[in-house]
């Protein structure tokens, strides 16, 4: 006899399914753009505590500066390499979706006569908008981007910033300031250098900032002409002391206790991977690392050893670096000429960094130091 089959055997199961777990929320997206003289750089970032952690990037040599010195232009060909450039973060942009982004030009749309021409074309042809920010500006976000390098010891600071089109440099003077308190005194500067004005607490005082209007790819046009390798950096080294002159630091008696340079720039990277020996760039070997002026001296003197031809295959140099390197480490010999330091804090950041900080700051989304 045929067992009886089991009432409701052939229904069909209620499926029972489990809740999927919402995704975490994810900390919103911060982007910043740098274009200028020599390179296209821009960063998007989430923070992450008192900092930030890096999604995605770009770098691009675009030598949008390339003949200004000369004809006051940017030229047809560097504008076309710029805006391709500008196309590739626009994807990058539209890729990620950013609460906030800063996106600045600096000195060579600022020196160039058709430069808010080839700005409003960024616009129409890329969709984003640069800004132009003045010296003083780039100035504040250079210092901000490098106060993480800053030792609490440290009393007197000076930030130097080689840009392709300029370099700035800025003086500052911590000592009314509680050691453990002096890092974030100097991210508060982003909103300004007023010299002497206090707050409800000790403030880092700006003694004196400037911006000279010569950066790597500036000060080879100036001595282009000079055949002599060593003749030519030479040239370079003093032609930039001579425009220290108004500086107030420059014609001031420094001590050397307590004195802290920071570095920031393509050239004081390449300087310190060289020192390293990086065949293959390795930020978290640069970023922080400290040299003596005896090490900078001996990657000084071995490019001038190698010659032109030399520093061209050198893969610690590069491609996109060779033809600057030499009047970027003719900035910085004169830099340590100049101050009673034997040592030199190497920054692998800039303005690009200093943006993610100011914006991040004021959005609120960053910890305190305290709290991280």
């Amino acid at each position: 006899m045929t067992p009886k089959r089991p009432e409701g055997a052939g229904a069909v199961p209620i499926s029972v399914e489990s809740p999927a777990p919402k995704p975490p929320k994810r900390p919103p997206l911060y982007a910043a753009l740098d274009l200028g003289t020599n390179s296209c750089r821009m960063l998007i970032a989430e923070p992450r505590g008192s900092q930030f952690r890096v999604i995605d990037s770009f770098s691009k040599s675009v030598q949008l500066g390339a003949g200004l010195e000369k004809s006051g232009l940017l030229s047809r060909a560097s504008i076309g390499r710029t805006i391709q450039a500008l196309r590739v973060c626009q994807q990058k942009l539209k890729r990620h979706d950013v609460a906030g982004m800063r996106l600045v030009a600096t000195e060579a749309c600022r020196r160039a006569t058709n430069g808010a021409a080839f700005m409003a074309r960024v616009r129409r042809e890329t969709g984003l908008q640069l800004d132009l920010i003045t010296p003083l500006e780039e100035a504040q976000l250079a210092v901000v981007s490098c106060a993480p390098l800053v030792s609490p010891e440290t009393d007197q600071l000076l930030v130097v910033d080689i840009g392709g089109g300029s370099t700035e440099l800025v003086w500052i003077d911590l000592t009314d300031v509680a050691r453990p308190q002096r890092r974030r005194a100097i991210m508060r500067l982003h909103g300004g250098f007023e010299p002497g004005i206090a707050g409800k607490e000790p403030v880092a005082r700006v003694v004196d900032w400037i911006s000279v209007p010569l950066g790597v790819a500036t000060l080879r046009d100036q001595f282009r002409d000079v055949q002599d390798d060593a003749a030519r950096f030479a040239l370079m080294s003093w032609f930039f002391e001579e425009n220290l002159m108004e500086f107030a630091p420059y014609k001031l008696e420094q001590s050397r206790k307590g004195f802290q340079i920071v570095g920031t720039s393509g050239t004081v990277t390449t300087v310190a991977a060289s020192h390293l020996g990086l065949k293959r760039y390795d930020r978290n070997r640069v970023d922080g690392l400290r040299m003596t002026s005896d090490q900078i001296d001996t990657v000084i003197r071995s490019y001038l050893a190698l010659g032109p031809d030399g520093r061209r295959l050198d893969p610690r140099i590069g491609l996109d670096r060779h033809a600057l390197i030499m009047s970027g480490v003719a900035i910085l010999q004169a830099l340590l000429r100049c101050w009673p330091t034997d040592r030199l804090s190497v920054a692998d950041r800039g303005l690009r960094e200093g943006m993610l900080y100011a914006q991040m700051a004021a959005a609120g989304v960053l910890a305190t130091e305290e709290n991280a």
